[in-house]
């Protein structure tokens, strides 16, 4: 009996900024969305199942894209109810933005400083997808 192996190669060619603040979600959004201009709006909960839990977990979903620019954000919460946690490596980080599509250095260092700015973050600061163990839950 002949075996077909299948592989998949995901496109992590996406902008990862994790966020460290204890804000709740709908919070952090709207001091995001204050400082930084964007306007990100909920959406429906995004749903991982965690192979170790078996169990599927809802995380906490917003969404802007910019038509014009072809550019789009996400704002993931990294932990879901209960002991659901998105990405277990960087369980130290509450949130997680997405950028997809275009965004030049010094619109992403401007990004970074204005979400910096917000009191309660304690920090916010650029990581590789690749690095990421879990990096497959951030597909979507």
């Amino acid at each position: 009996m002949n075996k077909v192996l299948l592989k998949t190669d995901f496109d992590y060619n996406f902008i990862l900024i994790a966020i460290s603040c204890p804000l709740k979600d709908y919070r952090i959004c709207h001091f995001i969305n204050k400082y930084s201009g964007l306007n990100l709006e909920k959406g429906e909960d995004y749903r991982v199942f965690i192979p170790q839990l078996q169990k599927t977990f809802p995380f906490s979903f917003y969404q802007h894209i910019e038509e014009e620019l072809e550019t789009e954000f996400y704002l993931l919460a990294n932990r879901g109810e209960g002991e659901g946690v998105l990405i277990p490596e960087m369980k130290t980080s509450d949130y997680f933005l997405i950028i997809k599509n275009f965004i030049d250095d010094e619109d992403l260092q401007l990004l970074l400083q204005s979400i910096n700015q917000i009191t309660e973050v304690v920090v916010a600061s650029e990581i590789r997808p690749d690095k990421l163990k879990s990096r497959e839950n951030l597909i979507f």
